[in-house]
């Protein structure tokens, strides 16, 4: 046998295993960095954290409004709620009221 043909049969020999360490490699790397990957899991878990933690802030936000809107529905109106926002909408007080003026940023509404 020449050099030639033993450099040719090796070769040969070599393509399978080469082709199936690439495949191996190529999913291997797919199932760690891949887009349904171990990192891709573990960012969606931090996102997946984040939207629950948003979701029950503007949770409390709706129930804290739904409240003061029931104060104002025509069957349960409740009469200091009423005043409150006749007040504050037409930005009128009693003059036997105590009058407490908040910043900007603390405003309620």
């Amino acid at each position: 046998m020449s050099l030639g043909q033993t450099l040719t049969r090796r070769a040969k020999l070599a393509v399978a295993p080469a082709v199936f360490l690439a495949i191996t490699g190529y999913f291997g790397w797919s199932a760690t960095r891949g887009d349904h990957g171990l990192v891709a899991s573990a960012q969606r878990e931090v996102l997946l954290k984040q939207v629950q933690a948003d979701q029950i802030a503007a949770q409390q936000d709706h129930d804290l409004w739904e409240r003061r809107v029931i104060g104002l529905r025509s069957n349960h109106l409740n009469p200091d709620t009423l005043d409150e926002r006749a007040r504050a909408m037409l930005n009128l007080a009693d003059p036997t009221d105590v009058v407490v003026q908040y910043a900007p940023k603390d405003k309620l509404f």
